[in-house]
């Protein structure tokens, strides 16, 4: 109850004082629940000003794709987070691309290993922050830093052409996911 009333305290801070175009960026577990109940006591912001962190699980689905492939991660694009920052979340490769050689191709016909991909590379991103804390003691605080630099730097500055990135926002019930909840899509943004 204390952690509630100091997010709906915060928020209200936000919608009292914030300026109106103010972007908030949720990174706190649960995130997307987070993200909404800041949005539902923040209403003079627009809704689509609230996201919520899964790039973090992006980057890593990145990695572990580009780790199969003998590839650099800047060579994969593409690969979506739906759902939410949690072991619920659902990777997903069937959209990606990687550069080999020079040419923009399909991920699943660079990657011949269709039973990894519908196995083991989704539990590995789903379990891989509850491995970093096991292995660790410590979660992974600069991995999460990255991906909140690259979440912002995407919704700042735009993804680019032919890409999109993942990021849990209100939904409009696009891909039957019902609205008004926050969850992670596939999203394109323009700069700005």
């Amino acid at each position: 109850k204390q952690w509630y009333q100091r997010r709906v305290a915060i928020t209200a801070g936000i919608d009292s004082v914030g300026k109106k175009s103010i972007k908030v960026v949720v990174v706190g577990n649960p995130c997307n629940t987070n993200a909404l109940t800041c949005m539902k006591n923040a209403p003079s912001i627009p809704k689509e000003n609230f996201t919520c962190l899964t790039r973090l699980d992006q980057n890593r689905a990145k990695s572990q794709l580009a780790h199969k492939l003998g590839v650099s991660v800047s060579q994969i694009m593409n690969v979506i987070i739906w759902g939410n920052h949690s072991g619920t979340q659902f990777p997903d490769a069937r959209h990606a691309s990687v550069v080999l050689n020079g040419v923009i191709q399909p991920l699943t016909g660079a990657l011949s290993d269709d039973a990894w991909i519908k196995s083991d590379f989704i539990t590995t991103v789903q379990s891989r922050g509850a491995a970093v804390i096991k292995a660790r003691g410590l979660s992974s605080a600069m991995s999460a830093a990255k991906a909140i630099g690259d979440h912002t730097r995407d919704w700042w500055f735009g993804t680019k052409e032919g890409e999109f990135t993942s990021m849990g926002v209100i939904s409009d019930g696009s891909y039957n996911i019902p609205a008004g909840i926050i969850y992670s899509f596939p999203v394109t943004i323009q700069a700005g």
